[in-house]
Protein backbone atom coordinates (compact mmCIF):
# COMPACT_ATOMS: atom_id res chain seq x y z
CA UNK A 1 0.00 0.00 0.00
CA UNK A 2 2.74 2.29 0.53
CA UNK A 3 4.65 1.19 -2.30
CA UNK A 4 1.60 2.16 -4.68
CA UNK A 5 1.28 5.54 -2.65
CA UNK A 6 4.45 6.69 -3.39
CA UNK A 7 4.04 5.67 -6.79
CA UNK A 8 0.67 7.50 -6.80
CA UNK A 9 2.42 10.45 -5.58
CA UNK A 10 5.62 11.10 -6.96
CA UNK A 11 4.35 11.35 -10.79
CA UNK A 12 4.71 7.43 -11.71
CA UNK A 13 3.58 5.78 -14.62
CA UNK A 14 0.42 4.65 -12.79
CA UNK A 15 -0.49 8.36 -11.98
CA UNK A 16 -0.09 9.76 -15.82
CA UNK A 17 -2.31 6.87 -17.29
CA UNK A 18 -5.09 7.43 -14.45
CA UNK A 19 -6.84 10.49 -16.87
CA UNK A 20 -7.37 7.37 -19.37
CA UNK A 21 -8.88 4.80 -17.58
CA UNK A 22 -12.43 6.16 -17.84
CA UNK A 23 -12.07 6.30 -21.94
CA UNK A 24 -10.77 3.33 -22.06
CA UNK A 25 -13.17 1.76 -19.74
CA UNK A 26 -15.94 3.59 -21.93
CA UNK A 27 -14.32 2.54 -24.83
CA UNK A 28 -14.19 -1.41 -23.86
CA UNK A 29 -18.34 -1.07 -23.06
CA UNK A 30 -18.56 0.34 -26.76
CA UNK A 31 -16.64 -2.60 -28.42
CA UNK A 32 -18.94 -5.12 -26.12
CA UNK A 33 -21.74 -3.57 -27.15
CA UNK A 34 -20.71 -3.03 -30.81
CA UNK A 35 -20.00 -6.63 -31.03
CA UNK A 36 -22.09 -8.74 -28.07
CA UNK A 37 -25.39 -6.62 -28.30
CA UNK A 38 -27.85 -8.17 -30.77
CA UNK A 39 -29.87 -4.84 -30.99
CA UNK A 40 -26.25 -3.19 -32.17
CA UNK A 41 -25.84 -5.54 -35.29
CA UNK A 42 -29.67 -4.77 -36.42
CA UNK A 43 -29.45 -2.95 -40.06
CA UNK A 44 -30.85 0.61 -40.71
CA UNK A 45 -29.16 4.17 -40.91
CA UNK A 46 -30.64 4.89 -37.10
CA UNK A 47 -28.70 2.14 -35.32
CA UNK A 48 -25.35 3.45 -37.35
CA UNK A 49 -25.68 6.47 -36.49
CA UNK A 50 -25.84 5.81 -32.46
CA UNK A 51 -22.74 3.44 -33.15
CA UNK A 52 -20.64 5.88 -34.63
CA UNK A 53 -21.93 8.45 -32.10
CA UNK A 54 -21.18 6.02 -29.14
CA UNK A 55 -17.34 5.47 -31.07
CA UNK A 56 -16.91 9.05 -31.90
CA UNK A 57 -17.50 9.99 -28.48
CA UNK A 58 -15.21 7.45 -27.12
CA UNK A 59 -12.52 8.78 -29.44
CA UNK A 60 -12.53 12.18 -28.28
CA UNK A 61 -12.54 11.16 -24.12
CA UNK A 62 -9.19 9.61 -25.15
CA UNK A 63 -8.07 12.81 -27.10
CA UNK A 64 -9.20 14.81 -23.94
CA UNK A 65 -7.86 12.24 -21.64
CA UNK A 66 -3.89 12.22 -23.02
CA UNK A 67 -4.23 15.66 -23.61
CA UNK A 68 -5.12 16.62 -19.86
CA UNK A 69 -2.55 13.72 -18.46
CA UNK A 70 -0.27 15.97 -21.27
CA UNK A 71 -0.77 18.92 -19.66
CA UNK A 72 -0.51 17.71 -15.99
CA UNK A 73 2.62 16.40 -16.84
CA UNK A 74 4.23 19.76 -18.67
CA UNK A 75 3.06 21.64 -15.28
CA UNK A 76 4.66 19.47 -13.37
CA UNK A 77 8.20 20.12 -15.60
CA UNK A 78 7.92 23.32 -15.38
CA UNK A 79 6.86 24.10 -11.41
CA UNK A 80 10.24 21.77 -11.17
CA UNK A 81 12.85 23.58 -13.63
CA UNK A 82 11.15 27.04 -12.14
CA UNK A 83 12.05 25.65 -8.57
CA UNK A 84 15.62 24.37 -9.59
CA UNK A 85 16.46 27.99 -11.45
CA UNK A 86 15.19 30.21 -9.03
CA UNK A 87 17.43 27.99 -6.31
CA UNK A 88 20.18 29.04 -9.28
CA UNK A 89 19.72 32.42 -9.39
CA UNK A 90 17.66 32.89 -6.06
CA UNK A 91 16.36 36.43 -5.40
CA UNK A 92 18.14 38.77 -3.22
CA UNK A 93 16.98 39.30 0.18
CA UNK A 94 15.21 42.95 0.47
CA UNK A 95 17.52 43.93 3.13
CA UNK A 96 21.09 43.03 3.39
CA UNK A 97 23.60 44.83 5.99
CA UNK A 98 21.79 48.15 5.97
CA UNK A 99 21.12 47.88 2.46
CA UNK A 100 17.67 47.31 0.62
CA UNK A 101 17.93 45.42 -3.08
CA UNK A 102 15.77 44.57 -5.25
CA UNK A 103 16.64 42.14 -9.18
CA UNK A 104 15.42 41.44 -11.58
CA UNK A 105 16.17 39.24 -15.04
CA UNK A 106 15.03 38.60 -18.93
CA UNK A 107 15.43 35.57 -20.05
CA UNK A 108 15.98 35.16 -24.14
CA UNK A 109 15.15 31.50 -24.00
CA UNK A 110 11.60 30.70 -24.17
CA UNK A 111 9.35 29.38 -20.69
CA UNK A 112 13.24 29.85 -18.94
CA UNK A 113 13.39 32.05 -16.10
CA UNK A 114 17.15 32.53 -15.90
CA UNK A 115 19.64 32.16 -18.80
CA UNK A 116 23.97 33.26 -19.15
CA UNK A 117 23.06 36.50 -16.92
CA UNK A 118 24.00 35.91 -13.01
CA UNK A 119 23.97 38.08 -9.57
CA UNK A 120 24.68 37.73 -5.89
CA UNK A 121 24.96 39.88 -2.99
CA UNK A 122 25.91 38.70 0.69
CA UNK A 123 27.12 40.03 3.84
CA UNK A 124 30.55 39.35 5.18
CA UNK A 125 33.42 40.85 7.48
CA UNK A 126 34.58 43.04 4.65
CA UNK A 127 31.15 44.57 3.88
CA UNK A 128 28.60 43.40 1.14
CA UNK A 129 30.07 41.82 -1.58
CA UNK A 130 28.06 41.73 -5.02
CA UNK A 131 28.57 39.89 -8.52
CA UNK A 132 26.82 40.48 -11.65
CA UNK A 133 28.11 39.11 -14.77
CA UNK A 134 27.23 37.72 -18.14
CA UNK A 135 28.06 34.21 -19.63
CA UNK A 136 28.79 34.41 -23.64
CA UNK A 137 25.74 33.70 -25.50
CA UNK A 138 22.05 33.27 -23.94
CA UNK A 139 19.50 30.65 -22.52
CA UNK A 140 19.89 27.58 -21.23
CA UNK A 141 23.56 26.07 -22.14
CA UNK A 142 25.47 29.20 -20.23
CA UNK A 143 23.68 27.50 -17.42
CA UNK A 144 26.87 25.68 -16.60
CA UNK A 145 28.82 28.67 -16.17
CA UNK A 146 26.40 30.35 -14.20
CA UNK A 147 26.44 27.25 -11.83
CA UNK A 148 30.53 27.41 -11.82
CA UNK A 149 30.88 31.23 -10.80
CA UNK A 150 27.70 31.52 -8.72
CA UNK A 151 29.04 28.68 -6.92
CA UNK A 152 32.77 29.52 -5.84
CA UNK A 153 31.75 33.34 -5.19
CA UNK A 154 29.42 32.22 -2.32
CA UNK A 155 31.84 30.63 -0.78
CA UNK A 156 34.76 32.95 -1.71
CA UNK A 157 33.22 35.77 -0.63
CA UNK A 158 33.33 34.82 2.58
CA UNK A 159 36.50 33.00 2.91
CA UNK A 160 38.84 35.67 0.99
CA UNK A 161 39.82 38.70 2.98
CA UNK A 162 40.72 40.95 -0.16
CA UNK A 163 38.45 41.12 -3.17
CA UNK A 164 41.45 40.47 -5.47
CA UNK A 165 41.11 36.26 -3.78
CA UNK A 166 37.63 36.61 -4.52
CA UNK A 167 38.29 37.32 -7.92
CA UNK A 168 41.29 34.43 -8.53
CA UNK A 169 38.45 31.86 -6.96
CA UNK A 170 35.70 32.80 -9.63
CA UNK A 171 38.49 32.29 -12.65
CA UNK A 172 39.94 29.12 -10.95
CA UNK A 173 36.38 27.36 -11.10
CA UNK A 174 35.82 28.97 -14.48
CA UNK A 175 38.65 27.33 -15.83
CA UNK A 176 37.76 23.91 -14.24
CA UNK A 177 34.30 24.31 -15.80
CA UNK A 178 35.72 25.14 -19.25
CA UNK A 179 38.16 21.96 -19.30
CA UNK A 180 35.11 19.41 -18.63
CA UNK A 181 33.28 20.77 -21.17
CA UNK A 182 36.28 20.71 -23.61
CA UNK A 183 36.60 16.91 -22.25
CA UNK A 184 32.97 16.56 -22.74
CA UNK A 185 32.91 17.84 -26.21
CA UNK A 186 35.89 16.40 -27.78
CA UNK A 187 35.78 15.14 -31.10
CA UNK A 188 37.24 11.14 -29.67
CA UNK A 189 34.74 11.34 -27.69
CA UNK A 190 31.42 11.80 -29.60
CA UNK A 191 32.98 11.87 -33.29
CA UNK A 192 32.11 15.04 -34.22
CA UNK A 193 33.08 18.84 -33.79
CA UNK A 194 31.65 20.39 -30.59
CA UNK A 195 28.09 22.54 -30.99
CA UNK A 196 29.48 25.02 -28.19
CA UNK A 197 33.25 25.69 -28.79
CA UNK A 198 34.41 25.90 -25.16
CA UNK A 199 37.48 28.23 -26.79
CA UNK A 200 34.69 30.77 -27.83
CA UNK A 201 33.21 31.04 -23.81
CA UNK A 202 33.71 33.96 -21.23
CA UNK A 203 32.43 35.64 -19.01
CA UNK A 204 32.48 39.59 -18.45
CA UNK A 205 31.90 40.57 -14.47
CA UNK A 206 31.41 43.30 -11.85
CA UNK A 207 32.86 42.06 -8.46
CA UNK A 208 32.09 45.32 -5.89
CA UNK A 209 32.29 45.61 -2.07
CA UNK A 210 30.18 47.93 0.03
CA UNK A 211 32.31 48.96 2.77
CA UNK A 212 30.64 49.75 6.29
CA UNK A 213 31.72 53.68 5.42
CA UNK A 214 29.96 53.27 2.03
CA UNK A 215 33.05 53.24 0.07
CA UNK A 216 32.89 51.52 -3.09
CA UNK A 217 35.79 49.23 -3.94
CA UNK A 218 35.12 47.50 -7.70
CA UNK A 219 36.65 44.64 -10.35
CA UNK A 220 35.85 45.20 -13.52
CA UNK A 221 36.22 42.28 -16.45
CA UNK A 222 34.75 43.65 -19.26
CA UNK A 223 31.24 44.66 -17.52
CA UNK A 224 28.89 47.58 -18.14
CA UNK A 225 29.90 50.15 -15.03
CA UNK A 226 26.64 50.90 -13.10
CA UNK A 227 24.84 53.52 -12.80
CA UNK A 228 24.55 55.52 -9.20
CA UNK A 229 21.17 57.91 -8.59
CA UNK A 230 21.64 60.94 -6.07
CA UNK A 231 20.95 63.82 -6.74
CA UNK A 232 21.52 63.01 -10.67
CA UNK A 233 21.89 59.72 -12.63
CA UNK A 234 25.84 58.92 -13.88
CA UNK A 235 28.15 56.54 -14.48
CA UNK A 236 30.45 54.80 -11.65
CA UNK A 237 34.09 55.11 -12.80
CA UNK A 238 34.98 50.86 -11.96
CA UNK A 239 39.04 51.52 -13.11
CA UNK A 240 41.10 49.81 -15.61
CA UNK A 241 39.44 47.23 -16.81
CA UNK A 242 40.39 43.67 -16.28
CA UNK A 243 39.83 40.91 -19.40
CA UNK A 244 36.60 39.03 -19.16
CA UNK A 245 37.46 35.83 -17.54
CA UNK A 246 38.34 32.78 -19.41
CA UNK A 247 39.65 34.66 -22.35
CA UNK A 248 43.37 35.88 -20.74
CA UNK A 249 44.97 34.75 -17.77
CA UNK A 250 44.22 37.70 -15.00
CA UNK A 251 47.29 39.92 -14.04
CA UNK A 252 49.23 38.78 -10.71
CA UNK A 253 48.23 41.87 -8.74
CA UNK A 254 44.79 42.49 -8.49
CA UNK A 255 44.18 45.89 -6.61
CA UNK A 256 40.62 47.04 -6.88
CA UNK A 257 39.65 50.49 -7.72
CA UNK A 258 38.53 52.26 -4.99
CA UNK A 259 35.52 54.92 -6.02
CA UNK A 260 33.36 57.33 -4.64
CA UNK A 261 31.20 56.27 -1.66
CA UNK A 262 27.47 55.44 -1.95
CA UNK A 263 25.88 58.06 0.40
CA UNK A 264 22.80 57.16 2.26
CA UNK A 265 19.61 57.53 0.20
CA UNK A 266 21.23 56.76 -3.37
CA UNK A 267 21.03 53.88 -5.74
CA UNK A 268 23.58 51.84 -7.41
CA UNK A 269 21.96 50.10 -10.26
CA UNK A 270 23.82 47.17 -11.88
CA UNK A 271 22.98 45.66 -14.83
CA UNK A 272 24.22 43.58 -18.33
CA UNK A 273 24.72 44.47 -21.40
CA UNK A 274 21.55 42.96 -22.46
CA UNK A 275 19.45 46.07 -21.16
CA UNK A 276 21.53 48.39 -23.12
CA UNK A 277 21.70 46.65 -26.23
CA UNK A 278 18.07 46.01 -26.87
CA UNK A 279 16.24 47.37 -29.82
CA UNK A 280 13.64 47.95 -30.80
CA UNK A 281 11.79 47.52 -34.32
CA UNK A 282 13.43 51.10 -35.95
CA UNK A 283 17.09 49.65 -34.06
CA UNK A 284 17.28 51.97 -31.45
CA UNK A 285 18.73 50.98 -28.87
CA UNK A 286 17.64 50.62 -25.10
CA UNK A 287 17.71 54.36 -23.37
CA UNK A 288 18.72 52.87 -19.94
CA UNK A 289 19.86 56.44 -18.29
CA UNK A 290 17.21 58.54 -19.30
CA UNK A 291 14.45 55.84 -17.70
CA UNK A 292 16.80 55.47 -14.63
CA UNK A 293 16.52 59.39 -14.42
CA UNK A 294 12.73 58.75 -14.04
CA UNK A 295 13.43 55.91 -11.39
CA UNK A 296 15.48 58.70 -8.74
CA UNK A 297 14.27 58.66 -5.22
CA UNK A 298 11.96 54.85 -5.91
CA UNK A 299 12.42 52.09 -3.78
CA UNK A 300 14.36 49.29 -5.89
CA UNK A 301 11.92 47.36 -6.30
CA UNK A 302 9.59 49.70 -8.13
CA UNK A 303 12.97 50.46 -9.66
CA UNK A 304 13.43 47.00 -11.14
CA UNK A 305 10.05 47.12 -12.31
CA UNK A 306 9.94 50.38 -14.21
CA UNK A 307 12.88 49.43 -16.27
CA UNK A 308 11.33 45.70 -16.81
CA UNK A 309 8.25 47.13 -18.25
CA UNK A 310 10.00 50.00 -20.15
CA UNK A 311 12.58 47.53 -21.31
CA UNK A 312 9.28 45.03 -22.57
CA UNK A 313 7.65 48.14 -24.19
CA UNK A 314 10.84 49.02 -25.97
CA UNK A 315 11.16 45.73 -27.37
CA UNK A 316 7.52 44.59 -28.15
CA UNK A 317 8.39 41.71 -26.19
CA UNK A 318 11.03 40.30 -28.22
CA UNK A 319 14.07 40.13 -26.02
CA UNK A 320 17.38 39.03 -27.68
CA UNK A 321 19.68 38.89 -25.28
CA UNK A 322 19.60 38.11 -21.34
CA UNK A 323 18.80 40.83 -19.19
CA UNK A 324 19.90 41.55 -15.42
CA UNK A 325 19.02 43.92 -13.42
CA UNK A 326 20.16 44.41 -9.64
CA UNK A 327 19.33 47.83 -7.58
CA UNK A 328 21.22 48.79 -4.30
CA UNK A 329 20.17 51.36 -2.17
CA UNK A 330 22.06 52.80 0.80
CA UNK A 331 20.11 52.75 4.19
CA UNK A 332 22.20 53.17 6.46
CA UNK A 333 21.73 56.16 8.20
CA UNK A 334 24.18 58.45 10.06
CA UNK A 335 24.02 58.90 13.32
CA UNK A 336 25.41 62.43 14.19
CA UNK A 337 27.43 63.75 17.12
CA UNK A 338 25.51 64.48 20.41
CA UNK A 339 25.72 66.80 23.01
CA UNK A 340 27.32 65.90 25.95
CA UNK A 341 24.17 65.44 29.04
CA UNK A 342 24.61 68.60 31.51
CA UNK A 343 24.97 66.35 34.12
CA UNK A 344 28.01 64.96 32.35
CA UNK A 345 29.55 68.08 31.09
CA UNK A 346 32.51 68.84 32.22
CA UNK A 347 33.38 71.89 33.98
CA UNK A 348 36.70 73.75 34.22
CA UNK A 349 38.66 73.75 37.91
CA UNK A 350 38.78 76.46 39.70
CA UNK A 351 41.90 78.49 40.09
CA UNK A 352 43.59 77.67 43.45
CA UNK A 353 44.14 80.45 45.42
CA UNK A 354 47.37 82.47 45.94
CA UNK A 355 49.13 81.40 49.15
Amino acid sequence: MIRTSSLVADGSPLRRAAPLVLPLVWGAVAVAWKFACPLARQPGLPMRIVTSVVFLSVGIALVLGVRRGLARELDRVRTVAAAAQRVLLRPPPARLGGLSLAAGQLSASRDAVVGGDLYEAVVTPHGVRIVIGDVRGHGLPALGAVVAVLGSFREAAHDERELGGVLRRLERALERHLRERAREEHPARCGEGPEHPVVEEFVTLLLLEVRPDGRLAVLNCGHPAPYRLGHRVERLSTGEPLPPLGVLPLPAVLVPHVTARLLPGETLVLHTDGAEEARDRRGRFFALDAVLAGAVGEEPAALVRRVRAALLHHTGGRITDDVALLAVRNDRVRVPAQPAEPGLRRTRPAPSSPC
